[in-house]
């Protein structure tokens, strides 16, 4: 089905097809271009970092900040019930085990929850930002302080929340707030663990190019073209977060009066605007009949079936599964798109 009122799409609006053309016009489509280190020097600069590695997705960013930590079998890293399957899944295919901590109201980790969690296999804390609500990272930062593990930041929705982890991990996919349509990157004051992601992303080649690779590593580099569109997409970030905070606080005037539908916490930064909606179901198909798209909240993790847990619906992550969705969040919605959206939600109550 297409609708005219997409959940989600890229803002091109900057210098993006110029970048793009002029890497093809040099011929430097590979990652060997220079956007590609452009990108990475002002996405970290952006961020108050030392260091950007960019790579081919969010899953891979995460993945190569575990690897580079040191993560393997027979250790364990602290999730989110409520996330995205690619933060498990990272953990997952490093061979060491996710251990689930359940979400708070906003969604997020439940920091007070945590400690409990923790056992001697335990190496790093995985707190996501999700849906653009700062974890609280003070409190996350201290128990990793007093029980010595690492922390990476899931921070896939969450560009313009500066970091304060080990790493933090972001995804440039056509749905957030800033893309490449296909790519993530890595961020982190440290130059050894900057060193260390990149040489895993590039297949670990050695110094002496000898084509003898000493370590289990990837091919998931950032090409050129891509960076090419990151770097015209970084340079409108603050516009974007700035529209993106007048949608959320237009959706929030417009909904206020209907009771049915239940607003969420404030965002830090609006990847999605989610709400909790009596007969979710019911509205998301009539919306759809009006050719607006919606998007349901993620599933918890133990309810997915790699890491099934048949207590999942006792979770407060549970609980959000039947009527948890999202309104259309992009950067280039107008306020008259959110009119028609508000109204159609209303009419749909009855008002």
């Amino acid at each position: 089905m297409t609708f005219t009122y997409q959940a989600a799409k890229p803002y091109l609006v900057g210098a993006e097809l110029k970048y793009v053309t002029e890497a093809i016009a040099s011929g430097w489509i590979s990652a060997a271009g220079p956007y590609v280190r452009q990108f990475e020097s002002e996405f970290a600069r952006y961020n108050g970092v030392a260091h950007g590695v960019s790579c081919s997705s969010g899953t891979a960013a995460l993945t190569l900040a575990l690897r580079a930590l040191g993560v393997g079998p027979g250790d364990e890293v602290l999730v989110p019930e409520f996330t995205f399957v690619a933060s498990a899944w990272a953990v997952t295919y490093t061979g060491a085990t996710p251990v689930f901590v359940d979400c708070g109201n906003d969604l997020n980790i439940d920091a007070a929850l945590i400690e409990s969690k923790i056992t001697p296999r335990t190496k790093v804390i995985m707190p996501v930002h999700v849906h653009g609500r700062r974890c609280d990272m003070d409190v996350i930062m201290r128990i990793a302080f007093e029980y010595n593990l690492r922390v990476i930041e899931d921070s896939a929705e969450a560009h313009g929340i500066r970091p304060v982890a080990d790493v933090a991990c972001f995804s440039l996919f056509a749905n957030k707030i800033i893309t490449s349509g296909e790519g993530g990157i890595c961020v982190t004051d440290d130059g050894r663990l900057a060193a260390q992601m990149a040489h895993l992303r590039g297949m670990a080649i050695g110094a002496e190019h000898d084509f003898l690779h000493k370590n289990l590593a990837y091919n998931f580099r950032m090409t050129n073209l891509q960076a090419a569109v990151a770097l015209g997409q970084l340079e409108k970030i603050d516009e974007f977060l700035d529209r993106r905070k007048k949608i959320e606080a237009y959706y929030d005037a417009g909904l206020g009066e209907i009771k049915e539908i239940a607003r969420m916490p404030p965002r830090d930064v609006l990847w999605m605007y989610d709400v909790l909606a009596e007969r979710r179901d019911e509205l998301c198909a009539f919306l759809a009949e009006e050719s607006i798209e919606t998007r349901r909240f993620f599933q918890p993790m133990s309810k997915q079936p790699l890491y099934f847990d048949p207590d999942w619906a006792s979770l407060n992550a549970g609980r959000f599964t039947a009527d948890g969705l999202c309104l259309p969040t992009h950067t280039g919605l107008t306020e008259a798109d959110q009119d028609y959206i508000i109204g159609k939600v209303a009419e749909f109550y009855g008002r």
